[in-house]
């Protein structure tokens, strides 16, 4: 029998669209979990057309009687967590009964975002791209063995001491390397200190907990933050986030085994998109680049800034689905291609006259390919709101079947708009949400 959990991620870079789909899907799931990643990762969801923007809090909480669950592998920023529950508590969410933080989770504190910018904005430095919310420096901390815990936010004789002892380390390190100015230890005190007592009706031993909503036959989505291709380890590295974004960082990040995921879930546009620098191979800097940013409204949930577009990448999805174990595909954003006369997508590179279907490892090698496309026929008409697929346009249909037979993973979902309702589910994929939610 299935394992009654599954496991949502991002296909490509970020901004696939998983909001919006793991909103739909938790419906059927007893919690949300979110095991990677920071309030640098947006989630848009809208309901009836209302808009929700989460950062920290799993989409879950947007459903009636669904769990929200904040795992050990996410960088919680205290102000930024408590600003987005007061957001939904004035929203009328029952967020203080149905949303619980580890108490292994890695703190993000002032002095990581200190670092972070001054890095980023440092002359001669390679620029990342990064949100400069202090994520990798929290995760440096982190994995040094130097961070804060939730745990220890809440012991204020530690916190004290802590909070010392780093602003002293990380004052001397910005000055001597950035010349920053220096960061007020007592006054983070203060304000994190009655933070972490604001914080504490949600902490919780999460892994426990989950663990106690699968024995009493429950089920948890996992839900990723970033995209497949901005996981630390598997990644366009360097210009990457600090997190296992893929379906492997779903067992790290909650403290639920690897045996307990029934099903991986991939989210991917019918296009690309990236933010940040970085390669991106299909990239388009022509008209019709501008035309899906325009229409498909690509700006950053968080950031605001304008995204990178481009042609789908076939062998990019490829790899994406191989490192996930992909089973399952949910294809955004079809409806931004409803006016374009012909697709083109991206089958294969070429690499110094070579041909290959290879996904570098190095920028060098990335930045080296030569996209080879094949085309496909557009179908000029609207696909918006449709809900079977035997409705959608023939051309639509082949450009999603070409999709699947092409990447290794079989597609459950649609979404044709962003609103709930705008979501088609296949009906095998229907099956296996049935059969996790019985």
């Amino acid at each position: 029998m299935r394992a009654k959990t599954a496991v949502v991620l991002g296909a490509q870079w970020g901004d696939e669209g998983k909001g919006k789909i793991v909103d739909v899907l938790s419906e059927r799931f007893s919690a949300v979990a979110r095991y990677a990643g920071g309030h640098n990762a947006g989630h848009t969801v809208i309901i009836g057309g209302q808009k929700f923007v989460l950062q920290l809090i799993p989409c879950g909480v947007l459903r009636p009687g669904c769990k929200g669950v904040i795992g050990n592998g996410v960088v919680l920023d205290p102000m930024a967590f408590l600003t987005e529950v007061n957001r939904l508590r004035d929203l009328g969410l029952p967020v203080d009964e149905n949303l619980f933080v580890s108490n292994r989770a890695q703190v993000i504190l002032p002095y990581h975002r200190m670092i972070e910018l001054a890095a980023e904005c440092a002359p001669g430095r390679q620029k990342i791209g990064t949100t400069s919310k202090g994520i990798g420096p929290a995760y440096e901390d982190k994995m040094s063995r130097g961070g804060l815990r939730v745990v220890d936010l809440l012991n204020t004789k530690l916190l004290k001491t802590h909070i010392e002892a780093a602003c002293a380390e990380k004052n001397a390190i910005a000055k001597a390397l950035y010349g920053s100015e220096p960061i007020d230890a007592t006054k983070i005190f203060d304000e994190y200190a009655a933070a972490a007592e604001k914080l504490r009706p949600f902490v919780t031993d999460t892994s426990r907990k989950l663990h106690g909503i699968l024995a009493e036959g429950g089920s948890v989505m996992f839900e990723g933050a970033q995209g497949t291709l901005l996981d630390i380890d598997h990644g366009t590295y360097p210009f990457v986030t600090s997190s296992s974004a893929t379906a492997g960082g779903a067992a790290t990040g909650t403290g639920v085994g690897p045996t307990a995921i029934g099903t991986v879930i991939a989210v991917t546009k019918a296009y690309v998109t990236r933010v940040g620098e970085g390669p991106f191979p299909t990239e388009n800097f022509d008209a019709a680049g501008e035309s899906l940013r325009e229409r498909g409204r690509e700006f950053g949930a968080v950031t605001g800034r304008p995204r990178r577009c481009g042609w789908l990448d076939i062998p990019l999805l490829r790899y994406s689905n191989q490192i996930n174990g992909a089973e399952w595909m949910v294809i955004t954003k079809l409806d931004i291609l409803d006016e374009l006369d012909e697709i083109p997508v991206c089958v294969g590179y070429e690499i110094n006259g070579k041909l290959t279907d290879e996904v570098p490892a190095d920028v060098v090698g990335m930045e080296a390919l030569k996209p080879r496309y094949t085309t496909l026929k557009g179908w000029k008409q609207s696909t918006e709101g449709i809900t079977e697929f035997d409705k959608l346009p023939r051309a639509a249909q082949e450009y999603l079947r070409f999709q699947e037979r092409e990447s290794g993973a079989k597609i459950g979902m649609v979404s044709t708009g962003p609103d709930r309702a705008q979501t088609m589910v296949l009906p095998e994929f229907a099956a296996v949400l049935d059969e996790i939610h019985a």
